[in-house]
C-alpha cells in the first residue's frame, strides 16, 4: 500500500504539468480540439513501443476483440470525455483554478464505489461506500478551497461556472472509465497494456474531433504541437502509468483505491509550484499555505487510515 501511495503522489507531479501547459496553449491561441486530441495521438506510438517486448500488444488486441464495444465506450469515457472537457475548461480559467477544482474527482471516485461489485461473478455484492475516506476527502477539498481563495478565486468561480461544469464531467469520467476497464480486463494484463488498449480504443473519438478541427480551419501551431508532445510524454505516459499502476495494486480494496485516488490532490500543490518556478507566479499567501498544509495532511491521514 505504501508503494502505491508513493506512485500515486508522484503521478500527481507529472499530471500537474498538464494544467500549466494547457493554460499556456490556450492563452497563446491554441484550440482545445488539438490540445486534447494530439496528446493521445502522440501517446499511442509511445505506448506501442513499450508493449512491443514480449508481444504484449497482441494480448491487448485479443482482449479488445472479445468486447470491442465495451472497450471503445469506456475508453472514450475514461480518456476521451475526461481530457476533452478538461482542455475545454482551460479556456475559462487559470491553471490553478482548473487544478484545484479538478480535485472533485476525489469525491467522484468515492461516490462511484457502490456501482461496482466485489467480484466478477454475477452473484457478487456491491461495494459499500467508504465513509471514512469520503470524510477525509471532503477535508482535502476544504484545503483546495483555501488554495483557491489565495488569488481571490471565490468571485472568479462564479464567473467561470462553465469551467466548473466541464470539470465536473471530466472528474467523474476519469475514475468511471478507469474502474470499468479494471473490472473486465484479466489479472494477467498489466497496467501499461491496459493504458495502451484504452488509448487505442479512444482513437476514433480523437480522429472525429481532429476532422472537425480541419473542417473548421482550426489547425495547430508548431508551438502547440511541441507542447502537446511534452504533455503526452509527462502526463499521458509517465503520470498515467504511475497512477494506473498504483490503482492496479489496490484494485481489490475499494477503501485503498479511494486513498490512492485522493493522492491526486497533490496536483494543486505541484501546479502552484510549477507556476512559481516556470512562470514566476506570486508566492502563496498565508491562507493558501494553510490550504496546502490541509491537502498534504489529508493525503497522509488517508494513507494512515488503511492500517486501522
Amino acid at each position: 500500500m505504501t508503494k502505491a501511495l508513493l506512485l500515486g503522489t508522484l503521478s500527481s507531479l507529472f499530471f500537474a504539468l498538464t494544467f500549466v501547459l494547457n493554460r499556456q496553449m490556450q492563452l497563446s491561441g491554441g484550440h482545445w480540439i488539438w490540445t486534447s486530441s494530439l496528446r493521445f495521438v502522440f501517446m499511442l506510438p509511445m505506448l506501442w513501443i513499450l508493449v512491443l517486448p514480449g508481444n504484449k500488444h497482441l494480448a491487448v488486441f485479443r482482449q479488445i476483440r472479445k468486447q470491442p464495444l465495451y472497450w471503445i465506450i469506456w475508453s472514450t469515457v475514461g480518456f476521451g470525455f475526461f481530457y476533452l472537457f478538461l482542455c475545454i475548461a482551460a479556456a475559462y480559467g487559470p491553471s490553478w483554478l482548473i487544478a484545484s477544482t479538478w480535485q472533485i474527482t476525489i469525491i467522484a471516485g468515492i461516490l462511484l464505489t457502490p456501482l461496482f461489485r466485489t467480484g466478477k461473478h454475477p452473484g457478487a455484492t456491491r461495494h459499500a461506500l467508504p465513509v471514512r475516506q469520503l470524510v477525509i476527502s471532503i477535508v482535502i477539498i476544504a484545503g483546495v478551497i483555501l488554495v483557491q481563495y489565495k488569488k481571490g478565486a471565490i468571485p472568479e468561480v462564479r464567473e467561470n461556472i462553465l469551467a466548473l461544469f466541464y470539470i465536473v464531467i471530466a472528474a467523474f469520467s476519469y475514475p468511471l472509465g478507469n474502474r470499468k476497464m479494471m473490472a473486465v480486463v484479466p489479472d494477467s494484463m498489466g497496467t501499461m497494456e491496459r493504458i495502451f488498449g484504452m488509448t487505442l480504443c479512444s482513437l476514433p473519438f480523437w480522429l472525429i474531433l481532429m476532422l472537425i478541427g480541419v473542417l473548421n480551419n482550426q489547425l495547430p501551431s508548431l508551438e502547440q504541437i511541441s507542447q502537446t508532445l511534452v504533455v503526452a510524454l509527462s502526463s499521458g505516459v509517465i503520470a498515467t502509468i504511475l497512477f494506473f499502476r498504483a490503482t492496479e495494486m489496490v484494485k481489490t480494496d475499494m477503501r485503498h483505491l479511494a486513498i490512492i485516488e485522493s493522492t491526486q490532490a497533490g496536483e494543486v500543490v505541484f501546479t502552484l509550484l510549477l507556476g512559481i518556478l516556470l512562470f514566476k507566479d506570486q508566492l502563496p499567501s498565508p491562507i493558501a499555505l494553510v490550504g496546502i498544509l490541509i491537502i498534504t495532511s489529508g493525503i497522509v491521514v488517508n494513507g494512515l487510515t488503511q492500517k486501522s
